[in-house]
C-alpha cells in the first residue's frame, strides 16, 4: 500500500507540474491585446460626380438640417404625414439634405445655390466650402453662381462677415426675386415666417452688389451655352429652375420645387409653410413632375437625400423617385 500511495503521489505531482507549465506557456505566448481606435463618427466628404454629355456635374453637400416636417407641410395633416414617414422608417423630425450643384462646362465653373452658410447657427448646413475643396475645387475657381431663389438655405453661403466667399463669381438671379427680397417695403406684408428673409437677403448679396457682380434675368433665359433658366414662380416670386444640356442629355436643377420626397411625390398637392404662394407652388410642382416623367431627363433637387439626383416615373395619381444608380466612374 505504501508503494502504491507513493506512485499515486508522484503521478499527481507530475500532473500538477504539467498543468502549471501549460498555463505558464499560455500566458507567456498569448497575443498582446491591441488598443481599439476611437470611433470616427464623421461621414466621408460629401460630393458625387457624374458626366452629362461633355459637362461634368458635381453634387456638393452643404450638410443636413433636421426639421419638424409633419407640422411644416400644409394641405395635409400631421397624422397623415407621420403615417407615411413611418412606412419608410422615418420620423417627423426629418433630417433633410441641403444640396448644391457644380457644373463644369469646360470653359466655365458654375455653382447652383450656395447652401445655408451660418443661416442655421450651427444646427445644420455650412459644409459647402469644405466639401467643394474635397471635390477638387476652390471657391476662387467659381465664376458664376446661379440662385434658384434667395431663401437663406440657398443663398446663406454667399458671404460671411460682409465678405464674398466666392470672390470671382457673378451672381445670377431672376429679377422678380431681387425685386421682392431686396425691397424692405415688402417685408411689412410678408407672412411672419418670411420676414427674417429680407434682412438676410440684403446681407448675403451686399458684397456682390458693391462689386457690381449681381446680374438679373427675366424668366426663361439662356445664360450660357447649355445653361438656361426656367421660371417656376410660386415657392418664391422669382423661383427658378436651371436646365443643363450637353450632347442631347439634360439635367434640371429644381431648387425648392419640393421639400419632402417621402410625401410630395405621392401627393404633389401637399405644400409647405415656406411657400410665398403655396397654391401656385403646387401647380408648378405637378407641372414639373409630369414633364420630367414624360421626357425622362435627369433631375437634381436641393432637399432630396444627397446627392439628390435621379429620374421621375408616373405612378397612379402620383409619382415615384428613382435615385441615380451609384457609379464609381463619372
Amino acid at each position: 500500500m505504501s508503494a502504491m500511495r507513493q506512485a499515486l503521489s508522484r503521478t499527481a505531482l507530475i500532473a500538477r507540474l504539467t498543468t502549471s507549465a501549460l498555463l505558464s506557456s499560455t500566458v507567456l505566448f498569448a497575443p498582446i491585446a491591441q488598443a481599439v481606435p476611437p470611433q470616427i463618427k464623421t461621414q466621408a466628404p460629401g460630393y458625387y460626380r457624374m458626366m452629362l454629355g461633355d459637362f461634368e456635374i458635381t453634387a456638393v453637400s452643404d450638410g443636413t438640417i433636421t426639421i419638424p416636417i409633419d407640422t411644416l407641410l400644409t394641405r395635409t395633416t400631421p397624422a397623415a404625414v407621420q403615417k407615411r414617414l413611418a412606412a419608410q422608417f422615418l420620423k417627423p423630425q426629418l433630417e433633410t439634405s441641403i444640396n448644391t450643384y457644380l457644373i463644369h462646362t469646360g470653359s466655365r465653373l458654375i455653382l447652383v445655390d450656395t447652401g445655408a452658410g451660418d443661416y442655421f447657427k450651427g444646427k445644420g448646413g455650412g459644409q459647402l466650402i469644405t466639401n467643394l475643396k474635397a471635390a477638387g475645387y476652390q471657391p476662387e475657381d467659381i465664376d458664376a453662381i446661379l440662385l434658384t431663389h434667395i431663401h437663406g438655405d440657398h443663398s446663406g453661403g454667399l458671404s460671411a462677415f460682409g465678405k464674398a466667399l466666392f470672390p470671382n463669381a457673378v451672381v445670377y438671379v431672376d429679377q422678380r426675386e431681387t425685386e421682392f427680397w431686396l425691397n424692405p417695403a415688402n417685408e411689412e406684408h410678408a407672412a411672419e415666417n418670411q420676414k427674417h428673409g429680407f434682412a438676410k437677403a440684403a446681407e448675403m448679396l451686399a458684397p456682390y452688389q458693391a462689386a457690381g457682380r449681381v446680374k438679373t434675368f427675366h424668366g426663361n433665359t439662356q445664360l450660357f451655352p447649355g445653361v438656361s433658366s426656367v421660371s417656376s414662380y410660386g415657392h418664391t416670386p422669382g423661383h427658378s429652375f436651371y436646365a443643363i444640356e450637353s450632347q442631347g442629355q439634360q439635367l434640371q436643377l429644381w431648387g425648392d420645387l419640393l421639400h419632402a420626397r417621402e410625401i410630395q411625390f405621392a401627393t404633389p398637392g401637399v405644400t409647405i409653410k415656406f411657400d410665398v404662394n403655396s397654391e401656385v407652388a403646387a401647380v408648378q410642382r405637378e407641372k414639373a413632375f409630369a414633364d420630367a416623367a414624360r421626357q425622362g431627363y435627369w433631375v437634381g433637387a436641393a432637399h432630396i437625400s444627397f446627392p439628390g439626383i435621379g429620374h421621375i416615373l408616373k405612378a397612379g395619381k402620383g409619382y415615384n423617385w428613382i435615385p441615380a444608380n451609384y457609379s464609381s466612374k463619372p
